[in-house]
């Protein structure tokens, strides 16, 4: 009886939904779907591609990339050996598996993340498996499908991880510009960073029976507003109701689905001739089924930034950039700018106060300025909601850099967040969707952008406004993938290790100076910004002016193709060009 123990095991699965005990051969033929409750189980990323491709049509794209462990993270186990772990217990080299195929006779480029490898946390390799993936997209001229399951952006590689949005987005935007469909499936579980960017801005969203999606987690959510969540929160039906997804499909239907919208994209609405499968290395496709070695790869080096001021420890940082007297968007308003005229509202029924925006002067030039308000008192802090946007501050938002463009303004932004409104109201207006659009448009923006990270930058809320031709920070500013408590929490349970997970994310302006997140670093009064507002506003309008004059003799489309550039260089591209310079 022992020795079959093992094997009886193996024939049998139960269901998470209803605790049914499933033959696991019959679950298999139902696609992973409890017959008896209908519960969807988590796929991973070869058993998804057998199941939506036609039999033989995939060619996997090649994942020679290089080792990624930008900066050097640690926690109780060091970056590269979760990553071992990873690829030993998935058989695959990253959370996402990528290729070109046919579905129903129509082909496709597919993206499909892997919940199992790390959570199918964005990093920066599959940020670029996912670029490249667009990128063939536009040169064989065919629709891409995005399948997402992932718990955001991986905390492990810091701001890094944070740039993927953008580069990722940016290329969605290029297939926009040449007129060719965009999908993205969202399976469960969905959420922050890949929630906030490419799972939400692709021409057609669709969703899998019982997908969750969200740009904050339910435990964030009820951490943070101390509030029972509504029932069937942020679930697929959920979403369909407040109108974030198109449609929402069980398993069995998923492949017709996608035949049918591919039908539509095609000429003529017939099936368009699949592109000649390009040959790739034979390795990745062992690694698909786990039998393959993990090629061996060169680090990417960080490249030197502008000079870098001498620094504090990292935690007492992030102390002096949330200190209640620090300045914020509206003082900067009134030292830095001149003629503000505030505007408001999203035009769609909100105005949130912790946007604030509108036309001002920057010396004799006209400019929009968009900046996160948090303020300085107990008061204000609670009348700003603490500088964490809703969605309809981020559609403000949106709302005046649009029209900068069309009026010809450039566009200042400052950005001063913890993050995004993570409340229940904000999940049910569509957050995640609001910021990745933010970040869709700010790729194409003909107009100069300028970003200053002035205090704290959180996350995706602080992106949506720092997709910018120039990025500058102040001194004592912090900007990173996750706040420094927030990391402990998830990496360090065991012990209170703010501090620690400060030093490991890089999150101070000579970090990400050097890491080329941040293009300048504003120096601040000897001590900090909140003691000298004075001299600190002195110093901004002088680099406002410096990195804004030269902007303004660029002329549209190289502006934004050099923007776009400067989002694709991050992560591994850069570090993948670097290797093959040596």
């Amino acid at each position: 009886m022992t020795a079959t123990a093992p094997r009886e095991e193996q024939l049998w699965s139960r269901c998470a939904g209803c605790a049914s005990l499933l033959y696991r051969k019959r679950l298999r033929r139902n696609l992973d779907v409890c017959p008896e409750c209908g519960k969807h189980a988590r796929l991973g990323a070869p058993e998804r591609l057998r199941q939506l491709v036609d039999p033989g049509s995939l060619c996997l794209l090649p994942d020679l990339l290089p080792e990624v462990d930008p900066i050097d993270f640690v926690d109780v186990l060091p970056y590269p050996h979760r990553l071992t772990a990873a690829r030993a217990g998935t058989g695959l080299p990253e959370a996402v598996v990528c290729g070109t195929a046919t579905i129903g006779g129509h082909p496709a480029a597919l993206a499909v993340m892997d919940f199992r490898f790390l959570g199918g946390s964005l990093g920066c390799a599959v940020g670029e498996m996912i670029t490249r993936t667009a990128e063939r997209a536009l040169d064989d001229r065919i629709p891409l499908i995005l399948v997402t399951a992932s718990g955001g952006a991986r905390m492990q590689e810091g701001a890094l991880s944070l740039m993927q949005m953008a580069t990722v987005s940016q290329a969605i935007a290029a297939l926009r510009e040449a007129g060719l469909l965009t999908v993205s499936v969202l399976t469960d579980p969905t959420y922050g960073g890949v929630a906030a960017s490419f799972a939400t801005n692709t021409d057609l969203v669709l969703a899998e029976s019982g997908a969750r999606m969200g740009f904050a987690g339910p435990r964030v959510i009820r951490q943070v507003t101390g509030r029972a969540l509504p029932e069937g929160f942020q679930t697929a039906d959920f979403l369909l109701r407040h109108g974030q997804v198109d449609m929402v499909v069980q398993r069995r239907s998923l492949r017709g689905r996608l035949a049918a919208l591919l039908a539509a994209a095609a000429p003529g609405g017939r099936p368009a001739r699949p592109p000649v499968p390009r040959q790739e290395p034979a390795s990745y496709r062992e690694r698909l089924t786990g039998g393959g070695p993990v090629v061996d790869a060169t680090r990417g080096a960080p490249v030197d930034g502008s000079p870098q001021p001498a620094g504090r420890d990292a935690w007492d940082t992030v102390r002096i950039a949330r200190h209640p007297g620090r300045p914020t968007t509206l003082d900067y308003l009134d030292s830095v700018f001149d003629g503000f005229v505030e505007l408001h509202g999203d035009r769609l029924g909100g105005d949130c106060p912790a946007v604030v925006g509108g036309v001002a002067r920057l010396a004799d030039r006209h400019v929009m300025v968009i900046g996160h308000q948090k303020g300085h008192t107990t008061a204000e802090l609670v009348a700003r909601n603490f500088g964490m946007a809703s969605p309809a501050g981020h559609r403000k938002a949106l709302r005046l850099m649009r029209l900068a463009a069309r009026l010809g303004l450039p566009v200042v932004t400052l950005v001063d967040t913890p993050g995004a409104d993570p409340g229940v109201s904000a999940e049910e207006h569509g957050q995640a969707a609001a910021i990745a659009e933010n970040i869709l448009a700010l790729t194409v923006l003909p107009t100069p952008v300028l970003a200053v990270i002035t205090g704290e930058g959180g996350s995706g809320g602080a992106l949506a406004l720092a997709v910018a031709d120039r990025v500058l920070m102040l001194q004592h500013a912090v900007y990173s993938v996750i706040s420094p408590e927030g990391c402990a929490a998830i990496l360090w349970p065991d012990r209170p290790a703010a501090p620690q997970a400060a030093r490991a994310l890089r999150l101070t302006a000579p970090e990400l100076c050097r890491l080329g997140v941040v293009d300048e670093i504003v120096p601040e009064p000897a001590t900090a910004a909140h003691d000298d507002p004075a001299e600190t506003a002195q110093r901004l309008r002088a680099a406002l002016l410096t990195n804004l004059l030269p902007l303004l003799d660029v002329p549209p489309a190289i502006l934004v193709r050099q923007r776009r550039q400067r989002f694709r260089r991050f992560g591994a591209a850069r570090a993948g060009t670097r290797a093959g310079a040596r």
